[in-house]
């Protein structure tokens, strides 16, 4: 049997994968339950987005989760916290930086998610304060820095 005797009975599809940058502020937020924000985790958990993570990204949501002030209003206890953690770290890929971009952005503390970004080749930087992440001196056009509702919106 020739390959042109299987073409028309083939299935062909395309398989886009989205690489995002989720912001630990957008985790934390997803984690309590916030509206978008939840979305992009659930989403994520169902493979429609592949999250990267790298070392930075991690020990900032080590950090998070052990600061109880911000769980306050979560309806996560804080083992369920780390589960969810721990689940979405299963599903993240783990991207090196080789190359320190530092864009410069107005928060220190912010450069290290755009060179991840950077590094992971991600389609968007998903934050829920863009204005600190849009204002580097040295710019990557192909990162779209967005929030999670903006995220949908570009997506639809």
């Amino acid at each position: 049997m020739s390959l042109s005797g299987l073409l028309p009975d083939c299935i062909y599809a395309i398989i886009a994968f989205v690489n995002i940058v989720v912001d630990t502020d957008v985790w934390v937020a997803g984690a309590c339950g916030s509206g978008h924000a939840n979305r992009v985790l659930r989403l994520c958990l169902e493979g429609h987005f592949i999250p990267l993570m790298g070392a930075a990204l991690l020990a900032e949501h080590e950090v998070v989760l052990g600061r109880e002030s911000i769980w306050r209003k979560a309806r996560l206890s804080a083992a369920e916290r780390e589960a969810l953690l721990d689940v979405f770290l299963s599903i993240c890929q783990w991207t090196r930086i080789y190359y320190a971009w530092r864009p410069n952005l107005g928060d220190e503390a912010d450069n290290h998610l755009m060179e991840l970004a950077v590094a992971g080749r991600a389609d968007y930087l998903v934050t829920r304060n863009v204005r600190h992440l849009r204002g580097g001196e040295l710019r990557f056009p192909h990162i779209s820095v967005v929030t999670p509702t903006q995220l949908f919106k570009e997506q639809a």
